[in-house]
């Protein structure tokens, strides 16, 4: 990846932070940390990787991706509005009554949605269905389904990984949200789901193993995705809680906590400061 596209991207996730924080500070309510996380991973997606038209949400080719992860919906958000789904001055609605950006996303109601979120691990579950129906309609479309690492320790999370293996779904690809903690505190203290990839790989997934802040290794990933045949993929991202935020990187206390104004000032200034080098 050149010079030019890794600043662009950059850039382009830096907005989707502010997008983040500005919905969540609007709302008083939602889950900044693992909202941030993901923010370069959904970047990507949706500037780079997916195959979708903002002119026409329910494209019947479009790729699909579900956020199994629903509460993390800021960052879906953000890089829907930027992408031109819908105006980027609707992020302040967040979580308002009336509004169609509430806590998970509503299929039926937002554009650009691809699955309406609920409790953790049925995402994956519908990503599977919609995989393996692609594939019996002779479809070309993929379907990327992003998770959290604390959202493994549920159990439909692996009764889809060994569906998605069995009908052989090259088509799906799991991006795991590695940032290590969860509402409770440490992944690994809670209930660990390590070894990730072991895991997956006895599943009868193909993993590959990225940094999920580098445009680069996002790229490279994505593109071996395509090339595996025969087997879905498992893509673990490490990340950060919190990433871009002096004061919620690494902090599980920022999985689902809002920022008064004071907190939410400085968190812009932090993501002025990072577009200045940029």
């Amino acid at each position: 990846m050149n010079e030019e596209r890794r600043t662009r991207l950059a850039k382009a996730a830096n907005q989707v932070r502010k997008g983040i924080l500005t919905e969540v500070y609007s709302a008083q309510s939602g889950h900044p940390g693992g909202s941030l996380s993901i923010a370069d991973v959904m970047t990507y997606l949706y500037q780079e990787e997916l195959r979708v038209d903002p002119a026409n949400p329910k494209w019947e080719d479009r790729d699909r991706l579900v956020l199994s992860k629903g509460h993390v919906c800021p960052a879906l958000y953000a890089a829907l509005a930027q992408k031109g789904f819908f105006p980027w001055e609707e992020l302040t609605t967040f979580r308002k009554t009336g509004s169609r950006l509430q806590g998970h996303p509503d299929l039926n109601k937002v554009p650009g949605v691809d699955f309406t979120a609920g409790s953790l691990g049925q995402g994956v579950s519908a990503a599977a269905g919609i995989a393996l129906a692609g594939k019996i309609a002779g479809k070309d479309y993929r379907v990327y389904a992003i998770l959290g690492d604390g959202e493994l320790q549920e159990g439909e999370v692996w009764e889809s990984a060994m569906f998605s293996a069995h009908y052989k779904l090259d088509n799906l690809c799991y991006i795991i949200d590695n940032n290590g903690l969860q509402i409770d505190g440490n992944i690994q203290d809670v209930c660990s789901p390590y070894p990730i990839d072991k895991k997956f790989e006895a599943f009868g997934f193909d993993v590959i193993i990225i940094d999920g802040h580098s445009f680069d290794q996002i790229e490279m990933a994505l593109d071996m995705a395509k090339k595996v045949t025969g087997k879905p993929v498992a893509i673990i991202a490490k990340t950060v809680k919190g990433k871009g935020i002096s004061f919620m990187e690494g902090k599980a206390s920022w999985h689902g906590s809002a920022p008064n104004e004071e907190q939410y000032k400085t968190a812009m200034e932090d993501l002025a400061k990072i577009e200045e080098v940029l």
